[in-house]
């Protein structure tokens, strides 16, 4: 593959008291719980042997946290276009509870009353595509769940509606690039968790047993 076609790849935060709850959290900063620091230093060891030109983060704590906890915070420069969505009125609320009041109610469509709109997302995220672009090298990006579904939609040309089929977990990695040129922006990897999983593998295991923690390089 041509050396010039580089990857962005794309970390979600570790796990909050809000993603065990399931409420929506956009602006609220809320920290990440013991275990999601955990698994942010599981990402860390997920990103090893790894190198970047460039490394932008969230301004949320939740972001910047992992991106510390995973051993970037010297390098990280931080992006408000990296923001999650902005939930307004919905803002802590479940999706269950959202739906008993709006049956047809899409995020991914809709957006929220008081907060931002679908195509408000797309244009944060349309901005990070381009500065992402512009980077000579590999770019790694510390951000949220929705507005990293969003950003792999804008990246290769899809309607942001399409992030509603993305499931992206908490101290995930997924990566996004090109396929033999830039002309054919692709997702590369989506999800990847594997991490997460030794972790949760190596604590629920006998004190004498030994886990591995995957490793995947370019």
């Amino acid at each position: 593959m041509n050396k010039a076609l580089h990857i962005t790849f794309l970390a979600r935060h570790g796990e909050t008291a809000w993603t065990i709850t399931g409420q929506h959290t956009g602006r609220t900063d809320l920290p990440l719980t013991k275990h999601g620091e955990s698994n942010a230093l599981r990402l860390g060891e997920r990103l090893t042997g790894l190198t970047f030109a460039k490394v932008f983060t969230s301004p949320l704590q939740r972001a910047m946290r992992t991106c510390a906890l995973a051993g970037f915070a010297s390098a990280a420069q931080v992006d408000a276009d990296l923001l999650e969505w902005d939930y307004g009125d919905y803002e802590g609320r479940l999706t269950v509870d959202i739906l008993k009041e709006h049956p047809d109610w899409q995020l991914f469509r809709d957006g929220c009353p008081g907060g931002e709109s679908p195509q408000q997302v797309a244009a944060r995220a349309d901005h990070v595509v381009s500065r992402v672009r512009s980077v000579t090298g590999d770019v790694l990006l510390f951000s949220s769940g929705h507005f990293l579904r969003v950003l792999a939609t804008r990246w290769i040309g899809m309607e942001p509606i399409h992030g509603s089929s993305l499931m992206v977990g908490t101290a995930s990695l997924s990566a996004i690039g090109y396929e033999n040129s830039i002309s054919r922006p692709v997702i590369r990897l989506w999800n990847d968790t594997h991490h997460v999983l030794a972790s949760k593998a190596q604590d629920a295991a006998p004190v004498h047993a030994s886990a591995t923690i995957l490793q995947t390089t370019r």
